[in-house]
């Protein structure tokens, strides 16, 4: 596997997860869309465009330890919110993630937490794993 093609796998592998981890929770298929326009996803009173604006300028490893300080992994918004957080930040290439001191494998690392500390660890039987 290439190292590029690899960056790519860990962006749809996360974003698969996404979508089934939103039909577990809600009920429903997931629609990126529906979730751009609600944007009713927050954690501790902030919300997801809040953390999105922070990946944007720059602030991934301070938005990322807000969102984590603050989330409550028995509520299933704070999931959600944590998850588009991960697709988002899975979505941004390579050389913006190292210009901003992260990696696609921290993403795919904080995604991974975020699935075993909500208890739905169940899904990462879909990330391959060659470590």
């Amino acid at each position: 596997m290439y190292f590029s093609d690899e960056k790519d796998y860990i962006m749809r592998m996360i974003k698969e997860m996404v979508k089934i981890l939103f039909s577990l929770i809600c009920g429903k298929k997931y629609v990126s869309v529906e979730f751009e326009k609600e944007n009713k996803y927050e954690v501790s009173g902030k919300n997801l465009k809040s953390f999105l604006d922070m990946i944007d300028s720059g602030q991934i490893n301070e938005a990322e330890n807000i969102l984590l300080d603050n989330i409550d992994y028995t509520n299933n918004d704070d999931v959600m919110a944590a998850a588009l957080f991960y697709q988002y930040l899975s979505e941004k290439d390579s050389e913006f993630l190292i210009n901003n001191n992260y990696t696609k494998e921290e993403v795919l690392s904080g995604f991974k937490q975020l699935l075993v500390q909500s208890e739905y660890n169940n899904l990462l039987y879909m990330i391959k794993d060659d470590e």
